[in-house]
C-alpha cells in the first residue's frame, strides 16, 4: 500500500507526504518522520519505510521543491521560501497535522539538517533523531561554486533512465569508482520529459536552497538538541569520522554508528547494515519513552 497524503506547509505551499505501508493497528514504536536530502524525494526512503512500518507509523515527505510537493512560485523570495525557516516549519506542520508527536525524525543529508533544527526549536515534537551523513560544519563558497559548475555539466537530456542511472553511477567525474547506489538514488529523480529524461526539480532552486545553509555552521543548534540522537556516517561518505565524533561529544544524548562500504547514500549502498544500525537505536528509544 501507498498513500499520498497532502498536508499545506510554510507559505501555503502543498506538500506530498507518503505512507508506505498501512500503519499498525497497535504499533509498539513512536511513529517516524523521513526526511530525504537535497535532491531526493520520499520515494527514496521506501525500502527503509517498508521495515520500519511493521510496528509503527511511518510517513515520508516529499520536501518543497522535490518529489511531488510544490515549488515555490516565480515570483516568490527563493531565499526565504527555500531558507531553513521554510524547510523546518514544513516538518513541523506534518508532524502536528498528522498527529505523530512525539515523532522519530531520520534525515539524510540536508533533511538531517532540518531535523535537528526542528528538535532543537520544538524538542515536545521529538522523541529521537537520525542523522545520515551529514556535516556540522560550514561548507563554503568553494563548495558551492563546486556545485554550480557540476550542475552546468549534466548532459542533460538524458535519453534514458537507464543513461541517468549510468552516468551519475559511473561517468560523472565526480564519481572516483563506480557507485550503484549514487547511480539508482538519482535514476528515481528523473522524469520523462517531452525531450528525455530530466530531474524533477530545479537545478536553479537547489543551488539557491543549499546557499541559505552552506556558508554556516550548525554546531550551536545541534547542541541543544536534548533527545537521543543518532549520527551515521558511511565510511566513504561527505561526513569524517573526526567530525562525526565530533558532533557525538556537543550532542548530549548523541551515539556514533559507521557502515563499511558505504558513501553518501548509505542507506542505497548498504540497506542491511542501515538496518542493522537503526534498530538498536530506535529500540532502546522505546524502551525510555514514558
Amino acid at each position: 500500500m501507498v498513500q499520498r497524503i497532502d498536508v499545506t506547509g510554510a507559505d501555503g505551499i502543498r506538500l506530498a507526504a507518503w505512507e508506505f505501508r498501512e500503519p499498525p493497528a497497535e504499533p509498539r514504536h513512536p511513529p517516524v518522520l523521513l526526511l530525504h536530502g537535497l535532491m531526493g524525494r520520499a520515494l527514496h526512503w521506501a525500502g527503509t519505510a517498508r521495515w520500519l512500518g511493521e510496528d509503527r507509523r511511518v510517513v515520508a515527505l516529499d520536501q518543497r521543491g522535490h518529489g511531488q510537493s510544490e515549488w515555490p512560485p516565480a515570483d516568490a523570495d527563493l531565499r526565504g521560501a527555500l531558507g531553513r525557516e521554510a524547510f523546518v516549519a514544513d516538518a513541523e506542520a506534518v508532524i502536528e497535522r498528522l498527529g505523530l508527536a512525539p515523532v522519530v525524525l531520520i534525515g539524510h543529508s540536508m533533511g538531517a539538517l532540518t531535523a535537528w533544527q526542528l528538535a532543537a526549536r520544538r524538542p515536545e515534537l521529538v522523541q529521537a533523531v537520525v542523522i545520515c551523513d551529514m556535516r556540522a560544519s560550514a561548507l563554503g563558497e568553494a563548495s558551492q561554486q563546486e556545485w554550480e559548475e557540476w550542475f552546468r555539466r549534466w548532459p542533460l537530456p538524458f535519453p534514458t533512465q537507464d543513461a541517468a542511472r549510468r552516468w551519475f553511477g559511473e561517468d560523472d567525474p565526480r564519481v572516483e569508482r563506480p557507485d550503484p547506489g549514487r547511480g539508482a538514488f538519482f535514476a528515481e529523480v528523473m522524469h520523462r520529459a517531452p525531450d528525455g529524461w530530466r530531474p524533477l526539480f530545479s537545478r536553479h532552486q537547489m543551488l539557491t536552497a543549499r546557499a541559505t545553509w552552506v556558508h554556516d555552521a550548525h554546531w550551536e543548534e545541534l547542541a541543544q538538541v536534548r533527545c537521543p540522537t543518532l549520527v551515521v556516517r558511511g565510511l566513504d561518505g561527505e561526513l569524517g569520522r573526526a567530525e562525526a565524533q565530533e558532533m557525538v561529544r556537543v550532542l548530549p544524548a548523541g551515539r556514533y554508528a559507521e557502515i563499511p562500504d558505504a558513501g553518501h547514500y548509505l542507506h542505497y549502498d548498504q540497506p542491511a547494515a542501515w538496518r542493522a544500525a537503526l534498530e538498536p537505536f530506535l529500540d532502546s528509544v522505546t524502551a525510555a519513552a514514558p
